[in-house]
């Protein structure tokens, strides 16, 4: 069966352990959009990892990951992730990359970096990957597919010329910044070829076959909803669709087959980047909380940068879970709040002076103020606990009333950082 790992909010919920979790039991773990932007932490025997582009499975040795056509590929953070594994003793994984997937470029990070100078105050607050111009390549069809690669050189490099013309041109003529080569762009991908051949194949008749031997497949979602290209926060977003929807699309999967979507929530909220954030804390308050979170304090794990802080927003979670589809929660990091007396929710917004309880979309919502209902705090480290009814039963209480209110069922609590602090309801 096929089931789907994704984010209700605004990504950094703790996928990447839920992943690592459940890919105990899968035979294959499908990284299917996004690209080297963000990361998902992971914490094991081997040690602390942030992956950014490699699936979540390979830790374990008996997965094929997958890299799906979806996924904005950037070779440099591969070759990278794949030695850091080695250095530290992490047997080599079986990656398996879709011919189809297409390459970040050089001149995509670039691009990144010039046009978030040349907005200024008004930039997206990118983290500089090269992930919209690598999107808005593709969809001008002047990217390059993997199997491009290993097309005649007359082909690549008539494609290259085509695509360096329009790239010198904006350089030029926009960004006053040195003009690039055909001969550059083309030696690139030439060494990019032979760094990929061991890994490249046909994922997509790779995944039917697995679908047809009955084996269990784990799409691994990056970010999460209100990140999402056409749901979430436009135009503070992503370039690529982060919903369990797009798994299909992404890793070549039919919709029906994709059985289970369980979609992570953390039991308070954060975010990294610019845009709407209704229940954000600011000042010491969210400097308290920020040192607790995550697991060493809420940090970017591609970029390093402070994440904004906020109470769990109830209103934005109930959507982001109906965006995904969710099937069932994962809530992560309640061992955080334990420091609180009182612990506010955000139950409401109040637009216009009339309280809603729906997520409106982004010219609305920047008018919008939290309505909180305070909870009381269970004032203890929730740590190593395994079973449920062995919570204080404040935290029970917070984790019953956020289920309430999202309207999907909680069957996974994280209360620490390691693998092995996961309780089963």
């Amino acid at each position: 069966m096929v089931k789907a790992i994704v984010g209700a909010n605004w990504g950094d919920e703790g996928k990447g352990k839920i992943t690592d979790v459940l890919a105990n039991d899968s035979d294959v773990v499908i990284r299917f959009q996004g690209g080297a932007n963000a990361g998902h932490t992971i914490i094991n025997d081997y040690g602390k990892f942030a992956l950014h582009q490699l699936p979540s499975g390979v830790f374990h040795q008996n997965i094929t990951n997958v890299i799906g056509n979806g996924v904005a590929f950037s070779v440099e953070n591969f070759v990278k992730e794949m030695k850091e594994l080695e250095d530290r003793g992490v047997p080599k994984p079986n990656v398996l990359i879709s011919d189809r997937a297409q390459i970040v470029m050089p001149y995509h990070v670039a691009f990144d970096c010039y046009e978030e100078e040349r907005l200024g105050k008004n930039s997206f607050g990118s983290t500089k990957s090269g992930i919209a111009p690598f999107y808005a390549d593709k969809y001008s069809k002047i990217g390059f597919q993997i199997n491009e690669l290993y097309d005649d050189v007359d082909s690549l490099k008539e494609k290259i010329a085509h695509a360096v013309e329009i790239k010198n041109a904006t350089l030029k003529n926009l960004y006053n910044k040195p003009e690039i080569t055909v001969e550059e762009v083309f030696n690139k991908l030439m060494e990019y070829k032979e760094q990929l051949a061991p890994y490249v194949g046909d994922s997509f008749e790779f995944i039917h076959k697995a679908l047809d031997e009955g084996k269990n497949i784990l799409l691994e979602g990056q970010l999460g909803s209100l990140k999402d290209t056409d749901f979430g926060i436009y135009p503070m977003v992503t370039s690529s669709n982060t919903i369990a929807g797009y798994g299909a699309v992404g890793a070549g999967i039919p919709p029906y087959e994709i059985k289970e979507v369980v979609t992570v929530v953390k039991a308070y909220s954060s975010a990294v980047g610019a845009g709407e954030f209704v229940s954000e804390i600011f000042g010491e308050e969210a400097e308290k909380l920020r040192n607790r979170g995550g697991d060493g304090g809420e940090y970017g794990a591609t970029t390093g940068r402070p994440r904004r802080m906020g109470w769990l927003d109830l209103v934005a979670t109930r959507y982001g879970c109906k965006v995904q589809g969710a099937t069932s929660v994962a809530f992560t990091v309640i061992d955080a709040l334990g420091y609180l007396d009182e612990i506010p929710v955000c139950v409401g917004y109040e637009l216009d002076g009339k309280v809603i309880d729906y997520f409106p979309s982004t010219t609305k919502l920047k008018r919008c103020k939290p309505v909180l209902k305070v909870l009381k705090g269970w004032k203890c480290d929730v740590t190593g606990i395994k079973k449920y009814e062995d919570l204080p039963k404040e935290c029970r209480e917070y984790i019953e009333f956020a289920e309430k209110e999202i309207g999907v069922h909680i069957s996974m609590v994280s209360n620490g950082p390691s693998r092995e602090d996961i309780i089963y309801r």
